[in-house]
């Protein structure tokens, strides 16, 4: 008979240097509770989003906004400015507001709001947990409803009652804890093409997703437990370009519908402007969008929204150690859209649809 170990720091968590405790979600949700105006634009928005990937609602909705969140005082300018603009062309295109607190890294590199919101890698995450919480609180207040991408498996427990929309990117479409992760989350849900722009991964998680699963997650009071899912009807796929380019085009998205088919998935497609679909120049995003809209025109009916990275000032700038150096307004990750800019594209855009999108 073999005798227990005394001591086996030697063998278990050998390249952990700390456990911090962590707030749980409902702690969080008690100290940032749910408002009455935030639930009636979080119902509004996934009812909305729902109504137009059933066909019941014909207007385009547009996921639009930052790259990802850096500056708290600049996203609320932003909301402000894009709720005017909501109003605006809402009667043909329902507006959602891109709010990304989580960027995926190849390698290393600023990890989003959430795991590092001082930028100064501190990876202060309490601060960043209750930073995300409170600026989609004031947000869905204003009116907005709001998308974001659920890359940290984690973080949906903490926030997912204030997301209208949720994404999977590129790199994580083909994860099983993504799928299984997604096949539980109350809004619906756009899975990227893979990064060599290939439509299989896709097609795999939406089948995967609308099934239930039972799989390890965090509870409401912060225990790891077995989840049981109902799964998700309301995943399709956002089309975002490869490593061969673009798949935006009439060729690439009747390509696209054809894979859906085969895969007796949902045929709605959304259409991200960046990324491989711009070549990364987010000056070219409005020439996505008016290639979108003449598909419209033209008589399709699979594209029922667009991506679009947009901020107060175009292109972006690179993270210093200075803080003070960075210039208002301007993306730290993927370059944007200027919001002149913006308003002119949604305006053509909405212009250029508004009297087939009725008919389609």
């Amino acid at each position: 008979m073999m005798t227990p170990a005394t001591n086996n720091a030697d063998i278990d968590d050998v390249n952990i240097e700390e456990f911090i405790p962590l707030v749980t979600p409902a702690e969080l949700k008690t100290e940032l509770p749910l408002s009455e105006a935030a639930y009636n634009t979080v119902l509004h928005g996934r009812t909305t989003i729902q109504n137009i990937l059933d066909g019941k609602d014909k207007r385009l909705f547009i996921v639009i906004g930052p790259c990802s969140i850096h500056d708290v005082a600049a996203a609320h300018e932003y909301a402000d400015r894009l709720a005017t603009l909501a109003k605006e062309i809402d009667d043909t295109i329902f507006v959602v507001m891109r709010v990304y607190f989580e960027k995926p890294r190849t390698t290393v590199g600023w990890k989003g709001l959430i795991n590092d919101p001082d930028m100064n890698d501190s990876f202060d995450i309490q601060k960043g947990l209750r930073m995300a919480r409170k600026l989609l609180l004031d947000l869905n207040e204003k009116g907005l409803p709001c998308a974001t991408e659920a890359l940290d498996p984690n973080t949906p427990q903490y926030m997912q009652d204030l997301i209208s929309w949720s994404a999977i990117g590129a790199r994580t479409t083909e994860s099983q804890t993504h799928r299984e992760m997604s096949s539980g989350l109350s809004c619906p849900v756009g899975f990227k093409n893979g990064t060599d722009g290939g439509m299989t991964v896709a097609v795999n998680a939406m089948q995967a997703v609308k099934a239930g699963h039972s799989f390890l997650g965090l509870s409401a009071d912060g225990k790891v437990s077995i989840i049981k899912s109902k799964g998700n009807p309301y995943a399709h796929v956002v089309l975002r370009g490869g490593s061969d380019g673009p798949n935006y085009d009439e060729t690439a998205v009747a390509q696209a519908e054809n894979e859906l088919a085969k895969g007796k998935t949902s045929g709605k497609i959304m259409i991200d402007t960046s990324h491989a679909n711009s070549g990364k120049d987010p000056y070219l995003q409005p020439m996505v969008i008016k290639n979108v809209a003449e598909q419209i025109r033209n008589g399709n009916q699979s594209i029922i929204g667009l991506m679009i990275e947009s901020h107060l000032k175009g292109g972006n700038q690179s993270l210093t150690s200075n803080l003070d150096d960075l210039e208002y307004g301007k993306s730290i990750t993927d370059g944007c859209l200027d919001w002149e800019s913006t308003v002119a594209a949604l305006h053509n855009l909405r212009d250029e649809i508004k009297d087939v999108i009725a008919n389609r």
